[in-house]
């Protein structure tokens, strides 16, 4: 019954990555909008639902660590894994002039995140101040690719990945592939969690493996194959976008419903690796204007290391 569930978490998987990209692509082109917007907001934030979830659920329930290292573990995880496993299946190509703007975005909310760990504590008025960042962060992003597209011309999608039909269906598409992904997740990650035990795998190391990757999921799976699907907008901006989304939109709100200490051990190690991985990506970007494979092998390799750091000192 495990492997059943296992084979159907990973089947829905698949098939709701495939409706999320082709409805996010069908959006991008209905609303005359670069598929790089659609992957940061539409595709980014709706596949780190898992993120909000599990952090707010670990907040109410008293588990501070597991709140916090839910957002830095998967922030981690999606520039080292899900870059590298994208990047490896096809090169992805990175417009600069976006960049600039979604790079210093990613820098800034970075940081800070770093900083609020360093403080030590996460109160409401920082949540107030993480969700006002977000709010201005998606203004900012929606009016410069508008006069980016204007300037460009209309958005096409050379790949035929776009659905025929009105809006409405290509954006309940989308968010039909949100649903059916996340629940895939889920499905997924319960299985797999069931077959570590059995297998004799700690509680603790299935929780920094099996469940930190599970959460991720939904945005690798996503970008795999918008990756497949020559849309290197949606794979880089799903990335790009949840990151943005974990440290602006899951802190910011579970800091409003919950205040909460950090435990000091996140800053030991994992936002020293976020800090790492990011500056790593920005700096690949700036270099080369694109993730090549070589990059995705590095990222891939560092991601090897820092998960066996962890089983190493559990």
């Amino acid at each position: 019954m495990v492997y059943l569930q296992l084979i159907l978490g990973f089947a829905l998987l698949v098939a709701g990555a495939e409706a999320l990209v082709r409805g996010a692509v069908s959006v991008a082109v209905r609303f005359g909008v670069s598929p790089l917007l659609i992957g940061l907001t539409l595709v980014g934030f709706g596949t780190s639902t898992p993120e909000l979830v599990t952090s707010l659920q670990a907040a109410l329930g008293g588990f501070p660590g597991i709140a916090i290292g839910n957002v830095v573990g998967s922030n981690i995880a999606n520039i080292l894994l899900i870059l590298g496993v994208a990047a490896i299946i096809m090169p992805l190509a990175i417009d600069p002039v976006s960049f600039r703007r979604d790079g210093t975005a990613i820098a800034i909310t970075t940081a800070l995140a770093a900083g609020l760990i360093i403080y030590g504590s996460l109160d409401r008025w920082m949540g107030s101040v993480l969700i006002f960042a977000l709010l201005v962060y998606l203004v900012v992003a929606y009016r410069s690719d508008c006069s980016s597209v204007a300037t460009g011309g209309p958005q096409d999608d050379p790949v035929g990945v776009a659905v025929p039909g009105p809006v409405w269906v290509a954006l309940g598409l989308a968010l039909g592939g949100i649903a059916v992904t996340i629940l895939g997740a889920r499905l997924t990650v319960d299985a797999a969690v069931v077959l570590a035990l059995l297998w004799g795998m700690s509680e603790t190391v299935v929780g920094l493996t099996v469940v930190a990757v599970g959460t991720s999921l939904p945005e690798l799976v996503t970008s795999v194959m918008a990756a497949l699907r020559c849309q290197s907008g949606i794979a880089f901006g799903n990335v790009i976008g949840s990151n943005i989304y974990n440290i602006l939109g899951i802190l910011g709100f579970t800091a409003l419903i919950r205040p909460i200490p950090i435990p000091p051990q996140i800053a030991q190690l994992d936002v020293w690796v976020m800090l790492a991985a990011t500056l790593a990506l920005i700096i690949a970007v700036l270099a080369w204007r694109r993730i090549g494979r070589g990059t995705g092998l590095v990222f891939l390799g560092a991601y090897a290391a820092y998960t066996a750091w962890l089983v190493g000192g559990v």
